[in-house]
């Protein structure tokens, strides 16, 4: 390909993403559908800006090489044990029940061969990994039961993706050589446990070695290789290449290492996986909608139907989820997944389906993934949202109160006791209908109010001016910085004492000026390791040292880290430094010496006594 030919189909690509992809988005239709319809557009059936779709292809699989190794890197143990029930129950019993209905359904009602019955059923059983969790972000329902439900569910996909890619070429293999052939299958498993066994001792000293060079496009090249090298390992004995990619990101996956590769591999990933998806449209033919609109129509029905049929009763039952939620669930996965198209596109190659097939079944998942968004949506108004209770902010009376609380949950209520006992005046204000009306069962509410603590008329409606200290305790970290940029804003002389509910929490406070965010869980834990180093038998005052030593090294290296919490690098490397610090400090207050200059009586100041560091 000459140096203009090159650029002109690089022009190509670049313009027709810029124009499909924003517009797709913008009537929240998700980028994958964005990249098709690109590739259709440029494609050799329509303007034909592209003729050379092989090299295309051959280019593209490369960025889901790059989405496998990610997918691994993500997949650490620690993380699928937590959510073991929802990803293996739920996840586990939908793929296997769908993939054996849709297999049968393709076996019997469209005449497929069982190999290819079984790759065509166990690939549409995987629904779209981007349109599902773009759509519940957009919904605000990721931490809904139904939306933690299908994260299960579509991570267990991803993970079942992996074998299924690795399956075809043996079931390819099976079908021209009329019978099992175990040498294949012991072959592909040895190389399998070469690559772990190989990867376990090798990886992690070679990227010890790079990061000694602290050149990042070292570190990026690095990165490359292992994944272009474990696929290339694989492909050589006649394994999916993508196998290979997975499994040097699960090998990975617990390194510390691990989110430098993925920030170096990340950009590589995304543009080489649009322009997989790029290819997939310009292969697709579009033709056969309206050669056999009929036919196309009936496999979006079948497929669309029998999984949400499927998928409903799984999250009533499995999934615990209510009828509303459950509908949901399905609807929202019903379609089919990215993953489908790599798998589809193995199985044409390797002789599994016809093209023809092929093509219907690309144009099947693609109009149900077109429908999804739109039939969530449509669900979204017939059902509504779950009856809240709502009313209008309560008239606030108070009078010149020194302290504003915002947010009456746990936190809050704790604090509001504290004043009321020392005859100290304040005002609470909570968003939650349903907390305002539990507090008021309870009796004593004459200074709690219901309103958004957020709207700047309900603070000035509280006396907020006449306040000494505004303390944020809402549980939720969204709405408290949304309430602490409007009071920094109005009122940048009040003091704010705020509650963080994690590091990230903590340093985005920071941001706004809140000095020293009081993290929710950081005193209790400490209480609770102070307790067990006494139940383990140490003396109450070495027991009492130990942990306030732990405390200000801690505020410390909050500090220190607030200054690049948006470096993930730099994050590790801090946080490895803190722990070989705080072993140091330690050893040394083993000492003999040491122990008696520490436990002698101090003057300790009201500065050492401040827990809000």
């Amino acid at each position: 390909m000459d140096s203009r030919h090159f650029l002109q189909t690089a022009l190509v690509f670049l313009l027709a993403t810029v124009i499909a992809v924003p517009l797709t988005k913008r009537f929240r239709l998700g980028s994958v559908l964005g990249y098709l319809l690109a590739g259709i557009a440029i494609g050799p059936q329509e303007l034909g800006l592209i003729s050379d779709t092989g090299g295309v292809a051959t280019i593209s699989e490369f960025g889901v090489v790059l989405m496998l190794f990610v997918i691994g890197l993500e997949l650490s143990p620690q993380r699928l044990w937590v959510m073991r029930r929802q990803v293996f129950g739920t996840g586990l019993l939908q793929v296997l029940g769908t993939s054996l209905v849709l297999g049968i359904a393709g076996f019997y009602l469209f005449g497929l061969t069982l190999n290819a019955a079984a790759i065509v059923g166990s690939s549409l059983a995987l629904s779209s990994t981007a349109f599902g969790l773009q759509i519940l972000a957009e919904r605000k329902e990721a931490g809904t039961p139904y939306g933690r439900q299908a994260f299960a569910i579509l991570l267990f996909q991803d993970l079942a993706a992996i074998p299924l890619i690795a399956v075809v070429p043996l079931l390819a293999a099976e079908s021209t050589t009329h019978g099992f052939n175990p040498w294949i299958v012991a072959r592909t498993v040895g190389v399998i446990i070469a690559v772990v066994v190989g990867g376990r001792y090798l990886l992690r000293p070679v990227f010890r070695f790079v990061a000694k060079t602290d050149a990042i496009e070292v570190s990026t090249a690095t990165a490359l290789l292992v994944v272009m090298g474990t696929a290339w390992v694989m492909e050589l004995v006649g394994v999916s290449a993508t196998l290979g990619a997975f499994l040097a990101g699960v090998l990975l996956a617990d390194s510390e290492y691990r989110h430098d590769l993925e920030s170096h591999l990340e950009p590589f990933k995304g543009l080489l996986l649009g322009l997989f998806f790029i290819s997939v449209g310009m292969s697709m033919d579009v033709s056969l909608l309206f050669q056999q609109p009929q036919m196309v129509a009936l496999l979006v029905i079948v497929l669309v139907s029998l999984k949400g049929a499927l998928l409903w009763p799984l999250g009533r039952l499995i999934g615990g989820l209510d009828r509303r939620d459950s509908l949901r669930l399905a609807v929202l996965l019903a379609c089919g997944g990215e993953f489908a198209f790599v798998v589809l596109k193995l199985a044409r190659e390797q002789d599994l389906i016809t093209p023809t097939q092929h093509g219907l079944q690309v144009l099947a998942i693609t109009l149900s993934m077109a429908f999804t968004p739109l039939l969530v949506a449509l669900l979204g108004r017939v059902l509504g949202s779950k009856p809240r209770k709502t009313r209008a902010y309560d008239t606030i009376v108070a009078d010149s109160p020194r302290v504003i609380i915002a947010g009456y949950g746990r936190m809050g209520q704790i604090v509001a006791r504290v004043l009321r006992a020392q005859g100290i005046s304040f005002v609470a204000l909570d968003h939650s209908v349903e907390q305002i009306d539990l507090v008021q069962r309870f009796g004593n509410t004459s200074n709690i109010f219901y309103g958004d603590p957020a709207r700047p008329e309900l603070l000035r409606a509280a006396q907020i001016e006449q306040a000494d200290v505004f303390v944020l305790a809402s549980d939720d970290p969204e709405a408290s910085l949304r309430t602490a940029r409007v009071v920094r804003r109005l009122y940048p002389g009040l003091k704010v004492v705020a509650r963080a509910r994690n590091r990230q929490h903590a340093w985005r406070l920071m941001d706004l000026g809140v000095e020293l965010p009081v993290r929710e869980t950081l005193y209790s834990s400490l209480k609770m390791t102070r307790m067990t180093l006494e139940a383990l038998g140490m003396s109450a005052e070495l027991a009492a040292d130990r942990v306030e030593r732990f405390r200000r090294h801690d505020a410390e290296l909050l500090k220190r880290q607030y200054l690049v919490y948006d470096d993930d690098a730099r994050i590790l490397q801090t946080t490895r430094e803190a722990l070989a610090d705080l072993d140091q400090l330690y050893q040394a207050d083993a000492e003999p010496e040491a122990e008696r200059e520490r436990l002698k009586p101090t003057h300790v100041t009201p500065d050492d006594q401040d827990v809000t560091r």
